[in-house]
């Protein structure tokens, strides 16, 4: 009998802006998201939290963002994006990851990870759940709408989910005017393709269970 698989689908960017937070929410409700990370130092986070508070099956964790003065004192900065979180979210986060994968740098990564253990919570890519990052829409400076394609996206599924526990990270969100960020297009790309029943169907024919951080056997 093969191994099961288990797939979270985590959807990073909670609280961009409303636009990217309502398209993160419906990924949730219509589509295979099961987790999503947010950014609590944004203005729409209040906002997110709040969404957040009708959709209790999601997984919410945080997604730490370095602050744009330069350099960072990065155990205070969790620090004090923690306790925002817990003022937001009137709870700890279900897991940590960071903005541009910003806690794999060798320098900072024991800061995040002594945090993350000190709360019993997965660190991405340090975690029971292998991380795969292959669903995005833009590379060398161009757009790849096709890469985001339902069968694409059950392609990826097909050469990286193996048995055991998988993290797909991902960036849905409708795009609205308060977004400043290059990739924005691709986040309605990648939020149909979330919610297409073919994905879900896909998933289902495959053995592949979605699960969340929560169902996590260990952090």
């Amino acid at each position: 009998m093969n191994a099961v698989r288990h797939l979270i689908v985590n959807a990073d960017d909670f609280g961009l802006t409303p636009g990217v937070t309502r398209g993160i929410a419906r990924a949730h409700a219509q589509g295979i998201v099961t987790s999503t990370s947010l950014m609590v130092l944004e203005p729409a986070a209040a906002g997110a939290a709040r969404l957040a508070q009708d959709l209790p099956r999601l997984d919410i964790g945080l997604h730490a963002t370095a602050p744009a003065d330069g350099a960072v004192d990065w155990a205070a900065e969790l620090e004090r994006q923690l306790a925002r979180f817990a003022e937001l979210m009137g709870c700890p986060p279900t897991h940590i990851d960071s903005h541009h994968d910003v806690h794999r740098d060798p320098g900072v990564l024991p800061v995040f990870a002594r945090v993350a253990h000190a709360l019993g919570v997965p660190l991405r890519a340090h975690s029971p759940a292998r991380c795969f990052s292959r669903f995005y829409g833009q590379w060398g400076g161009e757009s790849h709408p096709e890469h985001l394609a339902p069968a694409n996206l059950l392609r990826l599924v097909d050469e990286h989910v193996g048995a055991g526990w998988t993290e797909l990270n991902c960036h849905p969100g409708e795009v609205d005017a308060k977004l400043r960020s290059s990739y924005a297009a691709e986040r309605e790309v990648e939020l149909a393709t979330l919610c297409d029943p073919a994905v879900r169907h896909g998933l289902a024919a495959r053995g592949i269970r979605l699960a969340g951080f929560r169902d996590l056997p260990s952090a």
